[in-house]
């Protein structure tokens, strides 16, 4: 069952990017009016917004939370050419009954690019107070706070050129049998056609980040991608949205000589009918979100063959209320929850092949 609930934002253009933080009790929203908004879940689950500001002078592309352990921490980037960290402080107490004032304070400006700064990510914990940004001049950089305490000073630790503008980037959370430092990142390049999505590795070597293979099956713009959490599994999972849906595993494996290698294996899935925009994944990695140009939300679930199948399709009806529509193949989630199933005839199966997925 999934509830869906419309939250009046109020920002005053487009919203480009919602992100949750690592316990799922607030949120960031950012906007081509030049705003960050935070949010906070109260005890009986209302979101109500508990700090806004202009946060750059162009449209806001993303936002990104870091973990916890290091406060709270947040980076933007805009199509003004910077990068962003803020930091959400504690004020005076206004009197002695009440809750001190928060307020969001900019640590430092990140101007190293000389385009849009497309994307911005911060890396797992594992790795420190690690940032990332993605440029529209094809440049992954890749900042450090060397001191936590002082989030004023990010130096640059890599510079990953690419011939190709990029659009996204994403941090793999895990390092089995592959590097300590691995991320892939998108380009939304229209002229050519070749292979869009990028992997990056750590190398012991030449002690930088460097290119280790692209996957040359994505070959249309790409305006997202993810790699999903790892519980536990032997290979990685990385979620692509381009003119299709692209779920890829990834393995690391070692050739006869010795040399480390990536086996990749790439599934498409074309039930958008239409360009998808975002994905996302939960903490577990077992649910997959997805949303494209045709207004849904699609909610993919992993079966016991372990092949991918949507389970649901959210899809705002009007600005009055949410409808879910079930998708063709998988369950139906009601509206409302109900204490008792309720089966609806949904067709006449005349072809053994046409059993639907459950």
């Amino acid at each position: 069952m999934f509830e869906v609930e419309q939250i009046i934002a109020d920002h005053k253009d487009v919203i480009h990017d919602v992100v949750f933080d690592y316990y799922g009790r607030r949120m960031a929203t950012c906007s081509s009016d030049q705003t960050v908004k935070v949010w906070d879940e109260n005890d009986q689950g209302k979101w109500s917004v508990t700090s806004t500001w202009k946060a750059h002078s162009g449209s806001i592309w993303r936002v990104s939370w870091a973990h916890p352990e290091f406060g709270q921490v947040l980076a933007t980037c805009s199509f003004d050419r910077t990068a962003s960290v803020w930091e959400e402080v504690l004020g005076e107490k206004v009197a002695a009954t009440m809750s001190p004032t928060r307020r969001w304070v900019r640590r430092t400006t990140l101007v190293d690019s000389r385009t849009s700064v497309t994307d911005v990510e911060f890396a797992p914990k594992y790795l420190g107070l690690v940032l990332a940004t993605a440029s529209a001049d094809g440049i992954i950089r890749i900042y450090e706070a060397p001191d936590i305490m002082n989030l004023s000073q990010w130096p640059v630790q890599h510079e990953i050129a690419n011939k190709f503008p990029l659009s996204c980037l994403s941090w793999n959370t895990s390092t089995y049998k592959l590097s300590s430092q691995l991320l892939a990142a998108g380009s939304d390049d229209m002229a050519t056609i070749t292979g869009k999505v990028f992997i990056f590795a750590y190398s012991e070597n030449a002690r930088k980040c460097v290119k280790v293979d692209t996957i040359n099956d994505i070959t249309d713009p790409v305006t997202d991608l993810s790699f999903a959490p790892n519980a536990g599994r032997t290979f990685h999972i990385l979620a692509v949205a381009s003119k299709d849906l692209y779920i890829v595993n990834i393995k690391g494996t070692t050739d006869p000589t010795g040399n480390s290698k990536l086996d990749m294996q790439t599934i498409k899935f074309n039930d958008h009918n239409c360009p998808v925009w975002r994905v996302c994944w939960n903490m577990l990695a077992t649910t997959l979100i997805s949303t494209g140009d045709d207004g849904c939300v699609r909610v993919w679930r992993m079966n016991y063959n372990r092949n991918w199948k949507c389970a649901a399709v959210l899809k705002a009806e009007s600005s009055s209320g949410m409808n879910q529509e079930p998708a063709a193949s998988s369950p139906t989630f009601g509206a409302s929850a109900a204490t008792t199933a309720k089966y609806y005839k949904k067709g006449i199966i005349s072809n053994p092949n046409q059993v639907p997925w459950h």
